[in-house]
């Protein structure tokens, strides 16, 4: 591995400015067998759409690009596939709906690469990635390579074992089962909608897909325009007793009941009921068109995101009595 000072302003979503200390581009597992480091770098970067970066990173930055899908296997409807972790997303889903392999088509337009989905558990319009993912392939610092089933990955909500053991695995590759069988999911969120507007009454998953897509550029803005990490915050999970007691004074107040006896409230409609939708503080705001997403009017540091996103919790937490908890990673 060759490693050397390297500016991360054109490597992260947010646009901030922020400079490696010492840099390096994986792009072949060859590279990686060789080096097979004892202990993880301070910061290893994908997409760089989930991460808020302070302005100078000290230590060793790993840049993930293996690029490569693969064919495993052909069984009836189905298709395995293998990504490595440096491919786009986006790029994989378009890719696998023109090939038809379908099941993926609700997390269309999600910043960011392969190798980060895991780690996030990414979801979108109620589907989560690990309902697809088959296996996932790690180099174990200081152990050697490992392959993880998706019950040894610990799936949960926005989690997963990679999240809640940072600094144990580095992702290399994820296989997915797609295939033609999978219904489509459109029930929730505006996909329905979004469908009616077209005229669409039985949707094939590129039309899915291209609802998604629309409904995301519509609510979200253009990264390479105005510098952002999509939804900022998680959707926060509580009790059914606790939703019902918001819904007396708040009956207007979006909630997803969970089956569990939880409810899964809207993020961005709490941030918006306190008035930060469109609100500028500095080079900082949240999003004109959804209070969920926190831009870089340009210029901006990584603190100063950090500061604004501390103010929308604090005043959440007093009007609503809820703790947001940040979907980004704050690296210093």
């Amino acid at each position: 591995m060759n490693w050397s000072p390297q500016d991360l302003t054109p490597f992260n979503t947010f646009g901030l400015t922020a400079k490696a200390e010492s840099y390096a581009a994986l792009t072949h597992m060859d590279q990686l067998l060789a080096w097979a480091p004892k202990s993880a770098p301070e910061l290893v970067l994908g997409g760089g759409s989930n991460l808020v970066l302070s302005s100078e990173i000290t230590g060793k930055t790993l840049h993930v690009l293996l690029k490569g899908v693969e064919v495993l296997e052909e069984k009836g409807s189905r298709t395995c596939v293998r990504v490595s972790a440096g491919v786009n997303w986006h790029q994989f889903v378009i890719y696998a709906l023109q090939n038809r392999w379908y099941g993926l088509e609700n997390l269309a337009l999600i910043p960011g690469t392969v190798g980060a989905a895991p780690v996030q558990n990414i979801g979108a319009y109620g589907l989560e990635v690990c309902e697809r993912i088959t296996s996932v392939y790690a180099y174990e610092y200081g152990s050697g390579m490992a392959h993880l089933s998706p019950e040894d990955c610990q799936f949960a909500y926005r989690d997963s074992l990679f999240k809640r053991e940072p600094g144990r695995f580095l992702i290399t590759a994820v296989d997915f089962e797609l295939g033609t069988d999978f219904p489509v999911r459109t029930h929730y969120g505006a996909i329905e909608a979004q469908l009616a507007l077209h005229e669409i009454e039985n949707p094939t998953p590129p039309q899915v897909a291209r609802a998604v897509i629309e409904i995301r550029n519509k609510k979200l803005p253009d990264w390479s325009l105005l510098g952002n990490s999509g939804s900022f915050f998680k959707n926060p999970v509580i009790s059914k007793e606790k939703a019902e007691q918001l819904l007396i004074n708040y009956p207007d107040m979006p909630k997803y009941p969970l089956g569990n006896g939880q409810v899964k409230l809207a993020a961005g409609w709490l941030i918006d009921q306190c008035g930060f939708k469109g609100k500028q503080v500095g080079n900082v705001g949240c999003y004109k068109n959804q209070a969920l997403v926190i831009v870089n009017h340009g210029g901006a540091t990584g603190e100063e995101v950090l500061t604004f996103s501390e103010k929308i919790v604090d005043v959440v937490k007093d009007k609503f009595g809820i703790s947001l908890e940040r979907e980004v990673r704050f690296i210093e």
